[in-house]
């Protein structure tokens, strides 16, 4: 019977297209990968890979491998992650992948109370501006909103992703505050590009009977983080169409001001996403489990809503 270190191996190679990326991914040299691999074609009596000096590319016999074996593979780790940590103290390494705004300002002040309850995890927080692979990257969550929603993924919701149009005082100290959306393009916009389409952000708002229409920011300022939208708000250099929870201290210490309330951006929500694939992992779902808990009993599914600021 094959070794789950070999199928591993070529599982995470065939995932990330090289040695060295599968090695960093199971915490061992290229060389054991390779070793590995070797080995499983070795026994198997096949070619899974062909090999030059730029790049691995699957033969038709390692595709096909690989599709039958991935999903097995998967379950069989989840098991037995299960078994290791235990059933009544969740522990090891915690990999999520949060938005730096929103992961620094809500989620990291939550780690010490995290860990009072489950000292045995080690929390590993990437914080990034981009859709992770759950699976493939060996993620055990992430938290965001609007994202696309795999098969093999499944999320639970946190709090609405709301967004309203914002200004500094000191902006708006000369100028004639917006009270509707088609009012906004008179102002100097602060706009998102996105890193992901390389198109500008442009929002369409609702009010709460469902009315809808465009606010069409005129570009005076243009970003590529939700982190530089806020902070030019702050600096008085227009109106940025933001996240509630990006500049919700700044709401609520009157930093910033809202606009042409009660319109806003609905995205969605902001969920914690995390595999669906096999047994959860009890770190996982300690997390899932607590996140859900503190933001019900904070309130902030309400503070984040745009009702919540009129």
């Amino acid at each position: 019977m094959e070794t789950l270190t070999n199928l591993e191996s070529f599982v995470r190679t065939a995932e990330r297209g090289s040695f060295s990326a599968a090695a960093r991914l199971l915490g061992v040299t290229p060389a054991a990968v390779s070793r590995n691999i070797a080995m499983l074609e070795r026994n198997l009596g096949t070619q899974l890979f062909r090999r030059s000096t730029r790049r691995l590319v699957l033969t038709e016999q390692g595709a096909r491998f690989l599709d039958a074996m991935a999903p097995g593979l998967g379950a069989v780790q989840a098991a037995i992650t299960s078994v290791r940590e235990g059933a009544d103290e969740p522990g090891g390494v915690l990999k999520v992948s949060m938005s730096p705004v929103f992961g620094l300002a809500h989620i990291l002040p939550l780690v010490p109370e995290l860990l009072r309850r489950h000292p045995a995890l080690r929390p590993e927080w990437h914080f990034e501006n981009r859709q992770v692979d759950l699976v493939a990257e060996g993620f055990d969550a992430a938290i965001g909103g609007g994202l696309d929603l795999a098969s093999s993924v499944v999320s639970r919701k946190l709090a609405p992703s709301h967004l309203v149009a914002v200004a500094s005082r000191g902006y708006l100290r000369k100028r004639r505050v917006p009270t509707e959306p088609a009012e906004l393009h008179e102002h100097d916009g602060i706009v998102l590009r996105s890193p992901r389409t390389g198109r500008l952000h442009q929002w369409t708002m609702r009010d709460a009977r469902g009315n809808e229409e465009p606010a069409p920011l005129t570009p005076r300022i243009v970003v590529n983080d939700p982190a530089a939208l806020c902070e030019a708000a702050r600096l008085d250099l227009g109106i940025a169409v933001a996240a509630i929870p990006d500049v919700l201290a700044d709401l609520e210490s009157g930093k910033l001001v809202r606009l042409a309330p009660p319109w806003y951006a609905d995205a969605g929500d902001f969920r914690v996403y995390h595999s669906g694939r096999g047994p959860l992992p009890a770190r996982t779902r300690a997390f899932v489990d607590f996140l859900v808990e503190v933001f019900r009993r904070d309130d902030l599914g309400k503070r984040f809503a745009a009702s919540h600021h009129g």
